[in-house]
């Protein structure tokens, strides 16, 4: 893919979603990791909703480790899997406290050890809490991506080396907050609005782009 073409796409995402960021609410990487966790199959406002709470009660990797999972489970009810991501942050919680002296590793062996921590939440971290520059590939991105022609590929592994492979160094994690935002706003997995789209003369997917032009 030509690198125009690439920064082309970028500047036009950037253009329409400026200071695009993280919606999770954190302070330290100890609150992104637990936030990352509770994000999935959830949204982020709804995991906003919870971790008031939950960082008011279980301030460190140290409380959390020490709480009764039904406890966390009540306070993070609302969410959807509530008692697994119970479980799954005291365990890496636990895992924190006994192997990493009560700090978020920064590397992604590590943070992958973790229970409850796939790619995706790994990567979250090391790009948002470590300046890392990398990019989790979430189900936004991985669609957003694909249609643009940033990608071509059947699955997020995939998608995340082949996306590490062509955006230029340091703009990988404003990528991965330009292409959510943009496929949570317009390129959505049904009905994308295209005739509203900035990016639509890029999109390689001609039956979404076709289709949602003629829906409009």
């Amino acid at each position: 893919m030509q690198r125009d073409r690439i920064e082309a796409i970028l500047q036009s995402l950037r253009v329409a979603y400026p200071g695009a960021r993280s919606r999770l609410k954190y302070s330290n990487a100890f609150e992104l990791l637990v936030a990352a966790i509770l994000s999935a199959q959830t949204t982020d406002d709804q995991v906003n909703k919870v971790t008031v709470e939950l960082f008011r009660r279980y301030p460190t990797p140290a409380a959390l480790a020490a709480a009764d999972p039904e406890e966390v489970a009540a306070c993070i009810k609302s969410l959807g899997l509530y008692r697994m991501k119970a479980a799954h942050l005291v365990a890496a919680c636990r895992n924190l406290v006994e192997k990493y002296g009560g700090r978020v590793p920064d590397n992604l062996e590590e943070l992958l050890d973790l229970p409850g921590v796939g790619r995706k939440v790994a990567n979250v971290v090391l790009s948002n809490a470590y300046g890392r520059d990398v990019i989790a590939v979430d189900t936004h991105v991985f669609r957003v991506a694909n249609r643009l022609g940033l990608a071509c590929a059947g699955n997020v592994r995939e998608t995340e080396k082949q996306l590490m492979a062509v955006l230029p160094p340091g703009s990988r994690g404003e990528a991965h907050h330009l292409l959510i935002y943009h496929g949570r706003a317009v390129c959505r997995a049904r009905h994308p609005g295209c005739r509203e789209c900035v990016v639509s003369s890029y999109c390689s997917d001609e039956d979404h782009n076709g289709r949602g032009k003629a829906s409009q």
